[in-house]
């Protein structure tokens, strides 16, 4: 029996349904094409998706995007899973062109209050004043009609969050990068940012992203080079949690011009 197992999955028949099988439900292969994400993610990262974080997506052929399969439940999940937590970095699918992949953080889902106010973020989760007293006992918090918000979510914890000190109020620069009115996130949605603020084309532009557009998480970076082609070693193998420890918040970083 194992013998004929092995056999199979040998030859080129079995090759090419476990290579499908692992693209089609488990991992798929991604590369950070934009800043948005730096310095958590950087430009040249090679990183392998895991496709089952957040249930299984409905089968597509990559780059060519062609479902092998209908969206028999209209969530865009062949199996429906749990949905992003606040704070984990996603990779998903553009809503307004759902061939183009993006990646983001999470930072609030169905329910929460958000708005933004000179560049700073600003959480009330669903759950209320109580869990913003538990959940984020070592933030700064200001009440606003009974209601407790957290200031700048996730900083402490996800040190490659930041903002521009060069992106300033001017014609140049939109303002949803600044300011942006009370929001409550419709349910089954999760509101997504660029960990590089003022560099990041994300949901204070386009709005949330539903469930159906979600494709999983992160797992770890297989390979990653610079502009000049330089392999970066220190992050090859590296899961998002290890380079996020790493990252030296004392270094300046170099932004780049627009939003990406």
């Amino acid at each position: 029996m194992l013998k004929n197992i092995y056999n199979w999955s040998s030859s080129w028949t079995g090759t090419i349904v476990i290579v499908l099988t692992i693209i089609f439900f488990i991992a798929q292969a991604f590369v950070i094409p934009s800043g948005s994400m730096k310095n958590t993610l950087l430009i040249g990262d090679m990183l392998f998706v895991k496709k089952f974080s957040y249930g299984v997506p409905t089968p597509t052929i990559p780059w060519l995007e062609l479902k092998i399969l209908p969206d028999f439940k209209g969530n865009g999940h062949l199996i429906e899973g749990d949905r992003p937590k606040r704070g984990d970095i996603v990779v998903f699918r553009y809503p307004h062109n759902p061939d183009i992949h993006y990646v983001k953080r999470a930072v609030a889902i169905g329910g929460d209050t958000i708005f933004l106010k000179d560049k700073v973020l600003y959480l009330h989760p669903k759950e209320g004043n109580e869990y913003v007293n538990e959940k984020f006992k070592d933030y700064e918090t200001i009440e606003i009609n009974g209601k407790l918000f957290v200031v700048n979510p996730y900083a402490k914890e996800h040190k490659g969050i930041h903002n521009d000190p060069n992106v300033t109020r001017d014609f140049s620069n939109p303002k949803e990068l600044f300011d942006m009115q009370e929001l409550i996130i419709a349910e089954d949605e999760t509101f997504m940012m660029g960990d590089n603020r003022d560099h990041s084309n994300d949901s204070r532009f386009w709005g949330s992203v539903p469930y159906k557009y979600i494709v999983g998480t992160p797992w770890f970076i297989y390979f990653s080079w610079d502009d000049n082609y330089k392999v970066r070693w220190d992050r090859v193998l590296s899961t998002v949690e290890s380079l996020e420890k790493n990252i030296d918040t004392t270094k300046e970083l170099k932004h780049e011009e627009g939003i990406y």
